[in-house]
């Protein structure tokens, strides 16, 4: 086999995890487990030892976080608290943007275009509860929104809610802004496009849209694609982590070998596990096989190793056989099927589901009955299973959307 510059990459890791080993003794959170256990026996942490006697349980005894924010040296972040309360995340100043940067450029169009444009703008439409670096919780003039070469537009929980009025107000400002490229929240930008459809509103900066913030449904991102017309990659991470995949020009999620180590923890019989990730680059609070709460499949190429997504662990659904259905695998079965501008499929303790969706502009009955049959054959139901057309979902506390769970 050809060693490509990639699985060299890859292959790599492995000594560099054993230079920075004898860095992640000082830190109190490894003191007592990095000395006496190898790397593969290292318990594997979650947001709950985060959390625990946090900062001292990751600063070094000569470090000290007020000492530290006082002279802008660490940026302080808390996540968005999707599948928990929000938790603290430590990293020093520009760090997100120089990771951030790392991973674009696993995609050769979109490097491209950001050598073309080296200054190129952005606008992101995100949920106004994430993290401080990407969101806004209340009003802000447009200028308190303009970081940098980054517009912020959104600020509202609930897209559906929106007025029509707020969503011009949110177009004008792209338009004005003209970005080379939109940050979104699927779900969220999915809302937009269709208002950007029924106005005949177009972009004509913008050259590609990066997806994010959430699982990116082939729903939204049919919408996305009809309404602007370019090339729509998702890009997959956390706030305590950094940005931790991105799809290439190929559609392939490619991981991040400068950045982060990967496992995956306890596979199924088809390699689908929980995503183990060890971050590289934060020195100041690296976290060793940290479990993001996500499953993950590694999918081995002769020239490359990549990883597809499935959704969070716990929303995973069960079919009748006992073994899990992900979040990828149900949200393939609206694959081709308009119609559904967002959904919530929801399964009982006893297996019965019901599919609650918002529509999009068009009317898709024949879609909508393709997609009920191919859930109820993956699921394996026994009993029908029931839609409610709605105008609102709401979204959990942190601002994003579940488009499956388990009671």
């Amino acid at each position: 086999m050809l060693a490509t510059p990639e699985l060299i990459q890859e292959a790599a890791q492995f000594s560099r995890l054993g230079n920075l080993l004898p860095r992640w003794r000082e830190v109190p959170m490894y003191r007592n487990t990095l000395g006496q256990l190898t790397f593969a026996q290292l318990p594997v942490i979650t947001k709950r030892e985060i959390r625990e006697n946090f900062p001292q349980n990751f600063l070094r005894s000569d470090q000290n976080l007020d000492s530290l924010l006082e002279k802008k040296i660490v940026e302080l972040e808390h996540t968005s608290g999707t599948s928990d309360e929000r938790t603290p995340v430590l990293f020093g100043r520009g760090w997100w943007n120089e990771q951030e940067a790392t991973v674009l450029r696993l995609n050769l169009f979109v490097a491209q275009v950001l050598d073309e444009f080296p200054n190129a703008r952005r606008v992101t439409l995100t949920p106004p509860v994430c993290n401080g670096l990407v969101c806004f919780s209340n009003w802000h003039s447009r200028s308190a929104r303009t970081l940098d070469q980054t517009l912020f537009v959104n600020l509202s929980r609930i897209p559906f809610l929106l007025s029509d009025a707020e969503l011009a107000r949110m177009a004008g400002e792209i338009s004005d802004w003209s970005p080379t490229f939109l940050d979104l929240d699927p779900v969220h930008g999915a809302w937009f496009a269709l208002h950007c459809e029924r106005n005949g509103i177009r972009f004509p900066s913008v050259k590609f849209i990066l997806c994010s913030y959430e699982f990116v449904s082939v729903v939204h991102r049919r919408i996305i694609e009809r309404v602007f017309n370019v090339p729509i990659f998702n890009l997959y991470g956390s706030t305590e982590t950094g940005h931790l995949l991105m799809e290439n020009e190929r559609g392939e999620m490619k991981p991040s070998y400068e950045n982060v180590f990967y496992e995956i923890a306890e596979p199924d019989a088809r390699g689908v596990g929980d995503l183990v990730v060890t971050t590289l680059t934060n020195d100041l609070m690296p976290l060793v096989r940290y479990r993001i709460g996500d499953l993950a499949q590694r999918c081995e190429q002769p020239y490359a190793t990549n990883y597809l997504v499935h959704g969070r662990s716990r929303d995973a659904l069960l079919r009748r056989d006992g073994q899990r259905a992900t979040t990828i695998e149900l949200d393939q079965c609206f694959q081709g099927v308009g119609g559904i501008a967002h959904y919530h499929l929801r399964q009982a303790e006893n297996g019965d589901c019901r599919l609650q969706f918002i529509p999009d502009r068009e009317s898709d009955v024949e879609g909508l009955i393709l997609a009920t049959n191919r859930l109820k054959e993956l699921l394996q139901l026994s009993n029908a299973l029931t839609t409610e057309q709605m105008s609102v979902l709401p979204p959990t506390s942190s601002g994003k959307f579940r488009l499956t769970q388990r009671d």
